[in-house]
């Protein structure tokens, strides 16, 4: 690929920043390419929004996978580790990239977990096979360690439940330990195990993937949405402020695609609060037939199941007469085809084994790119979103023995934590087009922008989906002439 393909410029100012990524949909404007060569321009208007931004729209995740925990996050024996075992470098990383919330335990992992394997004194907690990666988990990390870390990196926890082999019985016990103060059967069990105060845990995902075959406990729509309302209902008996998450389905490629998704809200819309979907992206023959120009338009793909999903909820709220309107938690997305078949996803019975460890290049950052602008322009209705995930498997950071490196796709996310802020603005994009299989008029720039109000400054992020060379953007700020650019930056090179 060119290295004069261009990703991602960014910048924030009192009126205006430059950056990348993708835009599609919402007002956008594409041009037939009667020169190849034409300006591309995007209108701003400080007045044209699409929402409040939601900081948890740039969450991660951490499942019991590879070497995502131990040797990640938690590493006692390892020289760069504190009191409590967890990697200093990792914290001081993540606490710079400001991640909001962060998913765990899983993950397909989180559907065969017994939440009481992970807690109390370390030397009884048992060492357990789990069946959904064929690993060992030693159980050194567990829910204490988990809220332990996110309150050193500053996240907010975001708890997956067991509906596969777990009960809502044991769910609301889970619930209980977190959040009850004091004075039952399991607050006074945490209490024992050295944690007075309760977590007052906001966020839970009611399971993992239950359409997927592959899932340990899957069951059809209609089983899930009985046990997703039963959940939901002893969970809130414990606590009535719960933000409840239940799942939707795990692809498009699913068989049951949608109607899952109507049967499961069918049984539980009224009981929970947000529905999940997951998406992971490949430059593979089935999926792109290895075109990179297609590849780095994938984030349409986003766009369209967004939609799609929402669609099905909004038809369930008809349906039902119903007052509430659900919002998406897309809480699994990622790039991921190189490490995911054989001795990538299978353990052998190790403990933190190397499963799952993409390397990452600039097509792939390009993607990410578009994908995070496909979540903002979205964020109307997708509240909660998940990088799967944020260390060692398919992540941006990786650990060895002596430190970290960033990867690749590190520098996208790393600019739309840092730089969106306030409302994200409702952006008209000309551009230039191209035609790729099943995708045709995919502009070759796209955009989205934020704008704090408190302070004035924008972000503005572009993609060049343009393999073999750099074009021009005229940027249009219409209400806000004098506005100029105080800092912009750019991702690019020749891989």
């Amino acid at each position: 690929m060119s290295s004069r393909r261009r990703f991602l410029q960014q910048a924030s100012s009192a009126g205006l920043a430059l950056s990348a990524s993708s835009m599609f949909g919402r007002f956008l404007s594409a041009q037939s390419p009667a020169s190849a060569d034409q300006t591309s321009r995007i209108f701003m208007n400080s007045r044209r929004t699409i929402a409040s931004l939601d900081r948890n729209l740039f969450g991660s995740f951490l499942e019991h996978l590879g070497r995502a925990i131990y040797e990640g996050v938690y590493d006692p024996a390892s020289k760069l580790a504190d009191a409590n075992g967890f990697r200093r470098d990792v914290i001081g990383e993540i606490r710079k990239l400001g991640v909001p919330i962060i998913r765990y335990p899983g993950g397909n992992f989180v559907s065969g977990y017994n939440w009481l394997d992970g807690v109390g004194p370390k030397q009884d907690r048992p060492r357990v096979l789990d069946k959904a990666w064929n690993s060992i988990n030693t159980n050194q990390f567990g829910t204490n360690e988990y809220m332990a870390w996110c309150k050193a990196v500053g996240a907010l926890p975001l708890m997956g439940l067991n509906l596969g082999t777990g009960t809502a019985e044991e769910a609301a016990a889970l619930v209980e330990y977190c959040n009850t103060e004091s004075g039952t059967k399991w607050s006074d069990l945490r209490r024992k195990h050295g944690f007075a105060e309760p977590y007052n845990v906001k966020y839970w995902c009611l399971g993992n993937e239950m359409d997927g075959r592959w899932q340990i406990g899957h069951m059809t729509a209609a089983e899930y949405g009985i046990k997703a309302q039963d959940a939901a209902r002893q969970m809130r008996y414990v606590d009535r402020s719960l933000v409840l998450i239940a799942c939707g389905s795990s692809a498009p490629s699913m068989p049951t695609y949608l109607d899952w998704d109507r049967e499961v809200l069918e049984s539980c819309y009224e009981y929970v609060d947000g529905l999940s979907l997951h998406r992971y992206f490949a430059n593979t023959t089935e999926e792109t037939g290895g075109d990179s120009h297609k590849f780095v338009a994938m984030n349409l793909a986003m766009d369209r199941q967004i939609g799609e999903t929402l669609a099905v909820c909004d038809l369930v709220r008809g349906l039902k007469r119903s007052s509430k309107k659900l919002w998406l938690s897309f809480d699994e997305w990622n790039v991921w085809y190189r490490q995911r078949s054989g001795d990538a996803v299978d353990g052998h019975r190790q403990q933190a084994p190397h499963l799952l460890e993409e390397i990452y290049n600039l097509e792939d950052a390009l993607l990410v790119g578009g994908l995070l602008i496909t979540l903002l322009r979205n964020s109307d209705r997708v509240k909660i979103a998940c990088l799967a995930q944020l260390v060692n498997v398919i992540a941006p950071i990786m650990t060895n023995t002596n430190g970290l490196f960033r990867q690749t796709i590190y520098h996208p996310y790393n600019w739309a934590l840092q730089y969106a802020r306030g409302r994200v603005l409702n952006l008209l994009i000309e551009s230039p087009t191209y035609d790729v299989p099943a995708m045709d008029a995919v502009a070759y720039i796209d955009a989205a922008a934020t704008m704090n109000p408190d302070d004035g400054r924008a972000a503005l992020f572009i993609l060049n989906r343009d393999l073999s060379k750099a074009r021009q953007v005229e940027v249009v700020w219409e209400d806000t002439p004098k506005s100029r650019v105080a800092i912009s930056q750019v991702l690019t090179g020749n891989d």
